[in-house]
């Protein structure tokens, strides 16, 4: 998932960069409780960049309510959902006639309705600033000003024109399918104009690195990740009762999330035992009817206690790009795990306690196998700190790489 030693700028963390004063904009500021995995890479990003020595200021939006983590370091310039999994109807009418006027993707008509008159201005206001780090493409889509005020890189968490592409590929509905390919053909367009623009690319995965193509390939790294502040080392499980056989969390409003989710209720829970205990951590479509076997816990304190408290990690992605940080949660936790190919996606190897699965029915098996071994007494758990320590040092690497060319 890092950047071949070949193909970096010689440039390490030991290597001095001076302290820069960057703007990270981004849709979503980082709260105390991030609670999708863009929030927990924008989390990871923001400190990464904090550690080594840099002035961030984080610039964007904030759902109602909630308080950013770093109050001192963030401009809020407006307080908004922006998911449609939380909006009501008339809102999402709003964004789609928004996106029919202004001849964009509904994902960025919806921002530039939010923040008109006021992004832009807060951005000039708090300046100048080395860089602006543009939080995925959807912002700079919203307001292309953004792109003169200072240099840019831009940081891809999904090649977004895919991701709608394979919504449309999965969407019963015709209206649904047209509006995806709608959105997909206007963010390829809007993507590849920003590749061009951008000083840098940051992606989260070496697979997505690829999709750039070999024009971008020397102003382009992936960006390996890690997930929140607590110890990866193996615990002690030896008394431990868990509370459930599998556990999957994500966030499941998300299409391509739901798409995973889906195959595993629909294809790979009607093959396992009915004393398998399953739970599903995360915010869910209202819609969902799971089995009766399958316990939804909604959104959860602590994704890493969750987590523990599974025998076995079901990572079951069959759509979407970027990285998963659900299985680099699994595997900083050192925890067992039953995945898809797609679902390890970004990482050449995976460790010894995972099974790659990707027909329903060998998924099925592989958990019936790894979950009677668990319950027998072989918790199947290692340490994940020098997985953790890795990642750390190469996103580090990663970033300072990026830096460095936009200053050039």
């Amino acid at each position: 998932m890092t950047c071949p030693a070949n193909e970096r700028s010689g440039i390490s963390p030991a290597d001095e960069l001076s302290s820069l004063r960057l703007a990270f904009l981004t849709s979503l500021i980082p709260v105390a409780r991030p609670d999708t995995g863009f929030e927990i890479a924008n989390a990871a990003i923001l400190k990464a960049l904090r550690d080594a020595g840099h002035d961030v200021t984080a610039i964007g939006f904030l759902r109602p309510g909630e308080v950013p983590a770093d109050p001192d370091q963030a401009v809020v310039v407006a307080e908004a959902d922006i998911e449609n999994a939380v909006v009501p109807a008339g809102a999402k009418l709003r964004w789609l006639a928004a996106a029919m006027r202004l001849g964009m993707p509904v994902a960025c008509a919806k921002l530039r309705l939010i923040g008109e008159g006021r992004l832009v201005e807060a951005v000039t206001a708090h300046g100048p600033f080395d860089a602006l780090i543009l939080n995925s493409v959807l912002l700079p889509g919203a307001f292309p000003e953004l792109t003169r005020i200072a240099p840019c890189i831009l940081v891809e968490h999904n090649i977004e024109h895919v991701s709608a592409d394979q919504n449309a590929d999965h969407a019963g509905n015709p209206v649904l399918r047209w509006l995806y390919r709608r959105e997909a053909r206007l963010l390829e367009r809007l993507e590849r104009g920003l590749w061009d623009e951008a000083r840098f690319i940051w992606t989260l995965a070496e697979e997505d690195r690829h999709v750039l193509g070999p024009v971008y390939r020397e102003k382009s790294c992936a960006l390996p990740l890690v997930s929140g502040e607590g110890a990866a080392a193996m615990p002690d499980d030896g008394d431990a009762a868990p509370a459930f056989d599998v556990g999957l969390i994500g966030t499941w409003t998300w299409g391509p999330n739901l798409i995973g989710l889906e195959w595993f209720l629909r294809e790979i829970c009607p093959l396992l035992p009915d004393d398998i205990r399953i739970a599903v951590a995360g915010r869910v479509p209202p819609e969902l009817r799971p089995p009766l076997s399958v316990t939804l816990v909604g959104r959860v304190p602590s994704a890493e206690h969750f987590l523990r408290s599974c025998r076995l990690v079901a990572l079951s992605s069959r759509a979407g790009t970027g990285v998963q940080l659900k299985t680099i949660e699994a595997m900083q936790l050192g925890l067992p795990a039953v995945a898809t190919t797609l679902s390890c996606r970004g990482f050449t190897a995976v460790p010894a306690n995972f099974t790659l699965a990707d027909t329903a029915v060998d998924f099925a098996r592989a958990v019936m196998e790894r979950v009677a071994s668990i319950r027998a007494g072989d918790w199947e758990r290692i340490d994940g700190a020098a997985f953790m320590a890795e990642q750390r040092i190469a996103l580090a690497e990663g970033l300072a790489r990026g830096l460095a060319a936009a200053l050039v």
